[in-house]
């Protein structure tokens, strides 16, 4: 059982210092470190999902140059126009 939690974990991106704490008993701070893995969760997926929404329209996008689409440009402005690199899609702009 033990080491199904580690694999799952570890695969799910769980540091091993994490996963230590997880399954440990004894340990401290094992609501803190399942809280800040559930943050990063949905971070992650937030980027799945936008990596998603991208390959979506450059699938149907009509630019033969997908770099210059507007519409694509969008979804990279956050990093095009040196801000802090956004995975909400409320904060994507085209």
């Amino acid at each position: 059982m033990r080491v199904a939690v580690i694999v799952r974990n570890k695969s799910a991106g769980m540091s091993l210092e994490q996963i230590r704490v997880l399954i440990d008993g004894e340990a401290q701070g094992r609501q803190e470190v399942l809280k800040a893995h559930l943050r990063d969760l949905d971070e992650r997926t937030r980027a799945i999902e936008r990596s998603r929404e991208m390959t979506e329209h450059a699938l149907r996008c009509r630019a033969h140059d997908i770099v210059a689409c507007p519409r694509f440009a969008g979804f990279v402005a956050d990093l095009t126009e040196g801000r802090t690199p956004s995975v909400r899609p409320d904060e994507w702009h085209f």
